[in-house]
């Protein structure tokens, strides 16, 4: 499922995730990337104050779910509320720093929860236990701790086996690929950053 949300995206952005996640669903204000890019949502999810009333006049009622609560952001209230595989997270990055902090609050939050945030240059993740990403030498590939988390790899040019990663003292950020990666980690709290081109390859891997 293609997820929107109304940070920084385009409609060429929504049109690539559309190719692997045809379902659209928009967080809140999301509705006006959906809109633009000349895609009705399938839904509307959100507290609905980032989403004008001209905006909400051309979405049919019965797409508007409304989560009146303001203890959680748009996009949680939206992965939490839907169903599917694997989302496809477009509108999520760039815009406001504490937005794009607070998304990446919701993929550790939600983090059985395959969810791909789609950046200008690069898709964020969390890792599951198990992983084999299809990059090429020489790609960056970012690992940043969320919590303290151990793992082991194959393919990076600097192992992070035997590592004890932790957001106040060690991260892993600006690693490279020598080739396919594999990664093994022994519990929930990483996210891995790679380029935005690996995107159809790694949503079958996620899946």
């Amino acid at each position: 499922m293609t997820l929107l949300g109304g940070g920084s995206g385009t409609a060429e952005d929504v049109h690539l995730a559309r190719t692997l996640a045809p379902l659209c669903v928009a967080a809140d204000g999301g509705a006006l990337l959906a809109l633009q890019a000349g895609v009705m949502p399938d839904a509307v999810i959100g507290d609905f104050d980032s989403l004008p009333q001209d905006a909400r006049a051309q979405i049919p009622p019965e797409r508007l779910y409304h989560i009146a609560e303001q203890s959680s952001t748009d996009f949680d209230k939206a992965l939490r509320s839907i169903a599917a595989p694997l989302v496809i997270a477009v509108g999520f990055t760039g815009a406001r720093v504490d937005h794009q902090l607070a998304a990446f609050h919701v993929l550790m939050a939600h983090a059985s929860r395959p969810c791909i945030v789609l950046g200008k240059h690069e898709v964020i993740f969390h890792c599951p236990p198990d992983l084999s990403l299809p990059v090429a030498a020489g790609d960056v590939v970012s690992l940043f701790p969320m919590r303290q988390v151990t793992g082991r790899s194959t393919g990076l040019q600097w192992p992070i086996d035997g590592l004890a990663f932790d957001p106040m003292r060690l991260i892993g950020t600006s690693n490279r690929a020598t080739g396919p990666v594999k990664l093994w980690m022994d519990g929930p709290g990483m996210l891995c950053i790679a380029p935005r081109r690996i995107l159809p390859a790694l949503v079958g891997a996620l899946i």
